[in-house]
């Protein structure tokens, strides 16, 4: 007889690794502009609010085609896809080694933002058609702690870079930084091509018994949601709970990206080299995963879902204040690891609402439209931060905003979780007796 809980183990062996290493090189892509900055801005001659604009324009390219990606997600597959836009975006990530001027980073930040539309809702998507609910936020934890592993790694890697390799063969560092941190996306998109299992009815890496048990669960999950009423997508798109969790997706991209594309600079400030503010970035993103692991797991061993993505929010929105109402560097870094921690703890129970909420059809255009109004957050964030930064002339005004967005981000929790209590509650009960099947 099969057992679901190691039936799920070697699913998560076999598919989890491949898509947070294809993450891991997303997110390295997209944030170590931040690191760049610290040499990039005076070389190129940006302003903070130049550089915060471009870091954050890269979310206009990615919204603006993250409809027609994911509709050729639908059509020719998601290995195929999927791949394809890991190599597009690894060869317009190393040409941002070679802007020039402010309009010339936008444009390429544009390019790259539309070259990885769609990655995201498509493995959000791809998660829920492999894993159960039960054990969604633990396995979404498992995919997201790309996030932090990417700055924890990316850090003191782009640091040695941006130092050790300026002026090789007449190049900055931070040119070499885009030219060697892009190729790991290329690579990706190979094994995504040749690696990658489609769904678990042609895993051959399951036996028959395991693919059956697997695809059972998996449809009992659709029938019991559907049980409580089946969306259209018009309906999915339209329904106020939806609505609410795009809200509560632009405060967790404000913060996610925000930080992560300033946090170099924050931390500068304390008047470090660049390569010691490489190392001590690497703190926060360190906390940021475990809260990840710890508080997803939880989540899933509890049922429990509101409390465990409000909780984390609020205990961040409480760091970045601590940030920024102290002159002591060391209560600083504490209270910036807080506020990461928070966010990453946060992070990977959120994408449990909607596929808790819709299936099918719906589930893609949900998620989709989540994640596509949730990335403007990846644009505002950003761009607000370098415009408060150089309107007062230091990053308190610009943390006190982040905290602001937390605090705002776990109150729309709470709210969806109200409207959302039956759907929650036979989650929590799914989670009692299906985790242990």
């Amino acid at each position: 007889m099969a057992n679901g809980p190691d039936i799920i183990k070697k699913a998560r062996w076999r598919i989890i690794p491949i898509l947070l290493v294809c993450y891991f090189a997303a997110f390295l892509d997209r944030v170590n502009i931040g690191f760049a900055a610290l040499t990039m801005n005076a070389d190129l001659g940006f302003t903070a609010s130049a550089f915060g604009f471009g870091a954050g324009i890269f979310f206009l390219g990615y919204v603006l085609c993250e409809l027609p990606s994911n509709l050729m997600l639908a059509k020719v597959g998601a290995r195929i896809w999927i791949a394809r836009i890991l190599i597009t975006w690894g060869i317009l990530s190393a040409l941002t080694a070679f802007v020039w001027s402010p309009a010339s980073f936008y444009i390429v930040r544009i390019l790259l933002g539309a070259a990885e539309a769609g990655f995201f809702p498509g493995i959000i998507l791809f998660i829920t058609l492999w894993f159960p609910r039960a054990y969604r936020g633990s396995t979404f934890a498992m995919f997201n702690v790309a996030v932090p592993l990417s700055s924890m790694i990316g850090a003191p890697v782009s640091g040695l870079i941006v130092d050790g390799l300026d002026g090789a063969a007449g190049l900055h560092g931070w040119q070499w930084m885009f030219l060697i941190e892009a190729v790991p996306a290329v690579i990706m998109g190979f094994v995504v091509f040749f690696g990658l299992p489609e769904s678990p009815k042609t895993a051959k890496f399951l036996t028959a018994d395991e693919r059956d048990w697997l695809t059972a669960r998996l449809d009992e999950d659709r029938q019991e949601q559907e049980a409580t009423g089946r969306f259209s997508v018009k309906q999915a798109l339209l329904d106020p709970r939806v609505l609410l969790m795009c809200l509560i997706a632009v405060g967790l991209v404000m913060g996610t990206t925000g930080i992560a594309i300033w946090m170099p600079q924050f931390i500068k400030q304390f008047g470090l080299t660049n390569l010691q503010t490489s190392f001590v970035a690497a703190i926060p993103s360190a906390f940021m995963a475990i809260a990840m692991i710890l508080v997803a797991r939880h989540s899933d061993k509890t049922g429990e879902r509101v409390w465990h993505t409000a909780g984390p929010f609020i205990a961040s929105a409480i760091g970045f204040l601590i940030a920024a109402f102290t002159s002591n560097p060391l209560v600083a870094i504490f209270g910036l690891t807080i506020g990461a921690a928070g966010i990453g703890g946060a992070s990977p129970t959120i994408w449990t609402f909607p596929s808790t909420l819709l299936t099918g059809t719906a589930a893609a255009a949900g998620i989709a439209l989540i994640n596509s109004v949730g990335s403007t957050g990846g644009f505002f964030g950003p761009t607000i931060i370098g415009w408060v930064r150089d309107l007062t002339g230091g990053f308190q005004g610009s943390l006190i905003f982040l905290a602001v967005v937390m605090a705002i981000t776990a109150g729309a929790i709470l709210v969806l979780g109200a409207n959302m209590k039956g759907l929650l509650r036979a989650g929590a009960a799914e989670t009692d007796t299906r985790v242990k099947a």
